[in-house]
């Protein structure tokens, strides 16, 4: 079998060079990774081999006989099928000079031999395959949000206002945005239906959210919005994790048609689409550009614009991050972090009430046994104590998939015993196989999250969209992890 038809399981690299020597050394450090390598010793070989067998990423000499690199990529960006793939010119250290030619061809980085130096290589080829990825993923976010703003515009009647209390909701209402995480009789959760109350009524104030993952955040802001002035218009929630920071500008403020290559429409950002609604930015601590200005004057300025456009949003942030100490560190301006925290609502972990599990635990009881069609089950004692006992790093997120789970394994019982609830301790171990002392999940954020993300893989073999969807979390998130664990091959 030659290296053009090995099986499609890792990233395809296609090396093209005119010179033998040159892509064998750049192949004897990609291969030992795990890259498929496909060869070209000119540019219409290269132009060929993309366009049949289209890799994940191009390195490309530039001094070529005939074609030179500069013209073959931008043949490559003339073609749909290899417009997107990410082109690293490989140059010679007299030729830096025209590395400026290569970028305005389409090029996205470029090497200098020599010497060749692996961990350069494999450094810059891993980078922009990552962001090639995330601006993929991006760009069919954008898609999947046009086509329903679409939809929406061309509905005839438009989604009924949600009742304007939280307690008087529809059960409709509750499963789909969650509200059923807001059961409780705790202070806590009475003072924050008090503060989502007092923010329905006020349609300006902007927000800010704290509480670790899985508490109901975004449950928060859409009740926020749903019950208030603003319902009428749209609700649009942004990963702002998940932005990469070279597109944030364009999916934030939008462009116009010809504003860079591929611009061949004008687009609007996430800004321009909740005009008149809420946009909510969850996970603001990893926000990749300053909002600052559009906040203070309500104005954006689209990517290739010439004209500001005024926007009537209310932002919503919400982080399971210090603020304050990213603040400290210069990781957030301080002065952003005034603006969006005009109003701070506070969502505790729910090891901090649990008063509220027994009655979160029924109501997740009675809602997944009418969906699956079977007798409600109650749950022994030993099963509450159990649940009471636990520290819950995915929090109410997490004890409702424990619920669902345990139906699941007792189906047709009318009891759910502890063998049916499969809770973490050690990594890997149920509550059947570990005793309640050895239950307490670290109270470090950081670690109770590395350890549900290593729980949520183990549990779906390594597949990374189903752990994202497991424990709520997005699959950027889980990429990233994997790749400070050097675990990307995966």
């Amino acid at each position: 079998m030659n290296e053009n038809q090995e099986p499609d399981t890792h990233p395809k690299v296609l090396i093209v060079d005119d010179i033998p020597a040159n892509l064998k050394m750049l192949r004897d450090v990609l291969k030992p990774e795990g890259y498929r390598i496909l060869v070209a010793s000119d540019g219409q070989a290269a132009l060929e081999t993309a366009s049949h067998m289209p890799p994940d990423i191009i390195l490309l000499d530039i001094m070529m006989p005939g074609m030179d690199g500069y013209e073959v990529c931008r043949k490559l960006k003339q073609e749909p099928v290899t417009q997107h793939i990410p082109v690293i010119f490989v140059t010679a250290m007299d030729e830096v000079e025209g590395i400026a030619e290569g970028f305005q061809a389409g090029g996205v980085d470029y090497i200098t031999r020599p010497p060749l130096k692996r961990e350069e290589v494999l450094a810059r080829v891993e980078t922009r395959l990552e962001i090639s990825r995330l601006t993929q993923e991006l760009l069919q976010k954008n898609k999947e949000l046009q086509e329903e703003i679409e939809r929406r515009e061309r509905a005839e009647e438009a989604q009924q206002k949600a009742d304007a209390q939280l307690s008087m909701i529809s059960q409709q209402e509750a499963d789909r945005w969650g509200i059923d995480g807001f059961v409780g009789k705790s202070k806590t959760i009475n003072g924050i239906l008090d503060d989502v109350h007092q923010l329905q009524s006020i349609s300006k104030t902007s927000v800010l959210i704290i509480g670790e993952s899985g508490t109901g955040k975004e449950l928060i802001a859409r009740a926020i919005h749903s019950g208030g002035p603003r319902a009428k218009g749209q609700f649009i929630p942004v990963n702002c994790s998940a932005v990469p920071s070279e597109l944030a500008e364009s999916a934030f403020f939008g462009h116009v048609r010809g504003a860079f290559s591929g611009a061949k429409d004008s687009h609007k950002g996430y800004f321009q689409v909740a005009d008149g609604g809420t946009l909510f930015l969850d996970e603001i601590g990893d926000m990749p550009l300053e909002l600052l200005k559009v906040i203070e004057d309500g104005c954006v300025m689209p990517v290739g614009g010439t004209q500001e456009r005024h926007v009537d949003v209310r932002i919503i942030a919400a982080t399971n991050q210090n603020l304050s100490n990213k603040i400290a560190e210069g990781a957030f301006r301080e002065d952003l972090f005034f603006r969006l925290e005009r109003f701070t609502v506070t969502v505790p972990p729910l090891r901090e009430r649990k008063e509220d599990i027994p009655l979160l635990a029924e109501h997740f009881l009675s809602m997944f046994s009418a969906e699956m069609g079977i007798p409600h089950p109650v749950l022994s004692s030993e099963s509450l104590k159990l649940l009471e006992a636990y520290h819950f790093p995915g929090n109410v997120r997490e004890l409702k998939n424990i619920i669902e789970s345990a139906l699941l394994k007792s189906f047709g019982e009318s009891v759910i015993r502890p063998i049916h609830l499969h809770l973490i301790g050690l990594i890997g171990e149920s509550v059947t196989e570990a005793k309640t002392d050895a239950l307490h999940v670290p109270l470090n954020l950081e670690k109770a999250e590395s350890m549900l993300i290593e729980y949520a893989l183990q549990q779906t073999g390594d597949n990374i969209a189903a752990a994202a969807r497991m424990i709520g979390a997005s699959r950027p998130k889980i990429y990233r992890y994997l790749m400070k664990k050097g675990r990307t091959n995966q």
